[in-house]
């Protein structure tokens, strides 16, 4: 192994931190979604190592063929670039769906009074919401079960910009055993780094006084996302 691979190597677990830690849409929405869904750490960390490597896996599969095809940096960052318009406007989209349903259950979850008379002398009032007792109950399990499928397509569909540059260097000198070790750098740092910030942000959110936000937890989650994915569409 050469000091140009090791130095390469080092670039790639750098670039996938900084990529990682500077896009809060890697981490965001794992940490809203698991607050508004209640999920166990447990959950929420292999939900996030399954949409990281989805994440890496759809940049890879395009440096390879790209490679495989002998095409220019400049036409597979291109083709990137579409792909990560696309994932924003998914993002950006399934978090203003989020957010209206949120803002819809929470409208329905609003505690109300109700006052029931026994006799023409003895009436009384009670007051309670639908938060636990909730109707609908196959509704809401739905919603739960398809929200990760959700966003593991849209990070599967969401590119890793600096990946493939990385990529074409050991590529042009014709180092198989290059491409593979800065791409597993590049992988393992990203979704390390990923499943970390969504690890201990869920944790510093447990410390907030959510108790009097809970019914309208989906809701702060669905503006989260939505504004996550205002946020690419912005550059920011």
């Amino acid at each position: 192994m050469t000091s140009e691979l090791l130095a390469l190597m080092g670039t790639a677990g750098g670039v996938g931190f900084i990529h990682t830690i500077l896009g809060p849409d890697h981490y965001i929405p794992f940490i809203m979604m698991s607050v508004s869904r209640k999920w166990s750490r447990g959950k929420t960390a292999w939900i996030t190592f399954l949409c990281g490597l989805g994440h890496i896996a759809g940049s890879i599969l395009l440096g390879v063929v790209g490679i495989g095809l002998g095409l220019m940096v400049k036409k597979l960052t291109f083709v990137e670039s579409v792909r990560g318009d696309i994932a924003a406007w998914l993002l950006t989209g399934f978090g203003l769906v989020y957010l209206i349903w949120g803002l819809r259950r929470a409208y329905k979850n609003r505690p109300h009074s109700h006052t029931h008379s026994h006799s023409e002398e003895v009436t009384h009032t009670h007051h309670h919401d639908h938060h636990h007792d909730h109707a609908h109950v196959h509704d809401v399990k739905k919603a739960a079960n398809l929200t990760p499928w959700a966003i593991f397509i849209i990070f599967v569909l969401g590119p890793c910009e600096p990946l493939i540059p990385i990529l074409m260097y050991p590529a042009a000198k014709s180092s198989i055993l290059g491409v593979v070790l800065v791409t597993a750098v590049f992988g393992a740092v990203t979704i390390a780094t990923m499943m970390g910030a969504v690890l201990v942000g869920t944790f510093g959110v447990s410390f907030l006084p959510m108790a009097r936000l809970e019914r309208y937890t989906h809701a702060l989650a669905g503006g989260a996302i939505f504004a996550c994915g205002l946020a690419i569409h912005l550059g920011l």
